[in-house]
């Protein structure tokens, strides 16, 4: 240690040496190094995905019936309680069958009159055909009596008919049921007095199980699924087997599911849209006709498709969507990418991204195209069930 007297050295010296002491020290330290960002990427990769789509509509029955009275008369009995669950041939009406009895009793004795006639003129054609060879009686006689043995048999023949429809007629005054169902509110009431064919029917019966569900889908939609399987992007699901999933209108998924049944060959001039129909079983009763719901429905399969985790995709103001991949040379690129809809929390992506980029999912703010960051370890997304790719952080 060097120890200096107070009034020894000038003050002057002594600062210019303090400097110098100083600034030599401060040239051994090396100036400090940049440090390259560290950002988390996921490894993209193609995998088949399931695409589907949801869908708003409407319950309706799966059948409906009318019931209508086919004979006039009063209403006797009714043989049901509103409400009720009814099966196909079930009596739900009695109409007063009197009327239609007399009716039947009377044909039944204009037929036995008609039969009586014929045997008769059978008689008269046997002896006039003998006399008439015997030329006992003129052939006039024979002729006219055939004559008369057709017309009976005719007359036989309307009697029987006349009959048939008496018989239909009083069974007409039993109502049935077409359908198993559930009954709705009865429009009559014992006494009422109802007439053949009216407008207005005594009943109707609904059957809930199962029921169907009326969709509505765009038409677009429909022309740009059949251009891609036209280009083979997707692959269709198998015919009438194609599953629906609902949803209720206090957002609870509806179980089980269904299969989608069939779509209208006309788009709505109105709308615009295209209606499809699928069916659900309901044992439970669940599903009532008029309830809105919304369903998914499994559109096909997309081969070889990119899917992207949300936070890795940037929105424009003007909509455009981008991304920032990290190139081979571990440098920052900016990607613009074409989204077609959300899969969960990922983007299914059609263009601009590909397999094998790696897309940055973290760490976005610090970094720039064209800066060079640090990626460690490297990963490429994987899951079993799903092909979904795994956002891995990378930290230093």
């Amino acid at each position: 240690m060097v120890f200096i007297a107070r009034n020894a050295v000038p003050p002057g010296l002594l600062f210019a040496a303090m400097a110098a002491i100083l600034s030599g020290c401060s040239s051994h330290a090396p100036p400090p190094a940049f440090q390259k960002p560290a950002v988390g990427v996921v490894a993209l990769r193609a995998a088949p995905v399931s695409l589907t789509t949801e869908l708003p509509g409407r319950v309706t029955p799966y059948r409906t019936a009318d019931v209508r009275p086919q004979v006039s008369g009063v209403v006797l009995k009714r043989l049901f309680k509103e409400g009720d669950v009814v099966t196909a041939g079930q009596q739900l009406y009695q109409i007063d069958p009197a009327p239609y009895e007399a009716a039947l009793a009377s044909a039944r004795a204009t037929l036995a009159h008609a039969r009586a006639s014929v045997t008769a003129a059978k008689l008269t054609v046997e002896r006039y055909r003998t006399l008439v060879e015997a030329h006992a009686v003129s052939r006039q006689d024979y002729d006219n009596a055939v004559a008369t043995l057709e017309q009976d048999e005719a007359d036989v023949a309307s009697g029987e008919a006349a009959v048939r429809s008496a018989e239909i007629n009083l069974a007409y005054t039993r109502v049935y049921s077409p359908i198993s169902g559930r009954t709705g509110r009865s429009a009559v009431t014992e006494g009422a007095l109802v007439i053949a064919q009216q407008t207005a029917s005594l009943v109707t019966v609904t059957q809930l199980d199962p029921v169907y569900v009326d969709l509505t889908q765009p038409s677009t939609t429909i022309v740009r699924l059949k251009r891609e399987l036209a280009a083979g992007q997707i692959r269709q699901v198998e015919s009438n087997k194609t599953p629906a999933r609902l949803i209720l209108e206090d957002g609870t998924s509806y179980e089980p599911g269904g299969t989608l049944q069939f779509s209208e060959v006309t788009v709505d001039q109105g709308t615009g849209s295209v209606t499809l129909r699928a069916i659900f079983p309901n044992s439970d009763g669940m599903l009532l006709p008029g309830m809105f719901v919304r369903a998914t429905i499994e559109e096909g399969v997309r081969e070889g498709a990119i899917l992207a985790p949300q936070q890795g995709i940037s929105h424009a103001p003007d909509g455009g969507a981008t991304a920032l991949v990290v190139g081979n040379d571990d440098k920052v690129e900016k990607r613009a990418v074409e989204l077609d809809r959300a899969l969960g929390d990922q983007w299914l992506v059609t263009r601009g991204l590909s397999a094998g980029d790696r897309l940055i999912v973290a760490g976005l703010q610090k970094v720039k195209p064209g800066m060079e960051v640090v990626v460690r370890p490297q990963a490429t997304a994987h899951e079993d069930a799903g092909d979904r790719s795994e956002a891995i952080l990378v930290a230093r």
